[in-house]
């Protein structure tokens, strides 16, 4: 073998190693971009199924807080309705102590707020 063809042996050598190197680059490249397109097609695969899930879950937590407002609703008209029955009471009772002559005790200041405004 001539220095030349040994010189020519060793740079092909040399190159087919330097391509090899820019290749294996490369494909890591672009599995990285592909991994990025699949990735990014899935998210918006499954963007509208998540909007679904999403919009279900912010219904039946809707639902929940109407049946839990109503229930409320109806506890607090009830509760209404005893205090008025209660207050009515009371004062029948203190009507009855006046009438014989028996001063009732003066109502806390709410009570008297009550009897004043109605709220």
């Amino acid at each position: 073998m001539t220095l030349w063809a040994g010189i020519v042996a060793a740079l092909g050598t040399l190159g087919m190693v330097v391509a090899g190197w820019f290749a294996a680059r490369a494909t890591r490249a672009a599995a990285a971009a592909t991994a990025e397109a699949t990735r990014a097609a899935a998210q918006a695969q499954a963007e509208p199924n998540q909007r679904a899930e999403d919009r279900a879950a912010f219904e039946a937590i809707k639902k929940e807080l109407r049946e839990e407002l109503n229930s409320t609703r109806e506890e607090v008209k009830g509760l209404r309705s005893l205090v008025r029955a209660f207050a009515w009471y009371v004062g029948e009772l203190t009507n009855q102590m006046r009438e014989h002559r028996v001063e009732p005790v003066p109502p806390p200041a709410r009570v008297d707020e009550y009897n004043r405004t109605g709220v």
